[in-house]
């Protein structure tokens, strides 16, 4: 782990983007004080959630991330889902939302 000021950062970016994208955090101090923490993303976040505004949106608990395991036919290609499986999936999520 290692500190940079706000002015040093701003100058040489891209050197700590690479670090912290190798693994390593880096704390943003401004006057010695830390105010910003540079991490590397987690393993679990959803490649769906890779839109900073989608991201924040699920942060702040404005939306909910799609939770849905697609099934596929035998000798299907992967993630393919039919017609009658999406259907009934958007049919239960609509019965649930009219349910609360």
């Amino acid at each position: 782990m290692r500190g940079v000021g706000v002015k040093t950062l701003d100058i040489r970016l891209r050197e700590y983007v690479r670090s912290v994208s190798q693994g390593e955090t880096v704390l943003v101090t401004d006057r010695g004080r830390v105010v910003a923490e540079l991490t590397p993303p987690r393993q679990e976040r959803s490649v769906f959630l890779a839109d900073p505004l989608l991201a924040d949106g699920v942060r702040k608990g404005w939306i909910r991330p799609l939770v849905m395991t697609l099934t596929h036919a035998p000798g299907s290609p992967k993630g393919y889902c039919s017609l009658e499986n999406i259907l009934s999936g958007l049919d239960s999520d609509r019965s649930d939302r009219l349910s609360i």
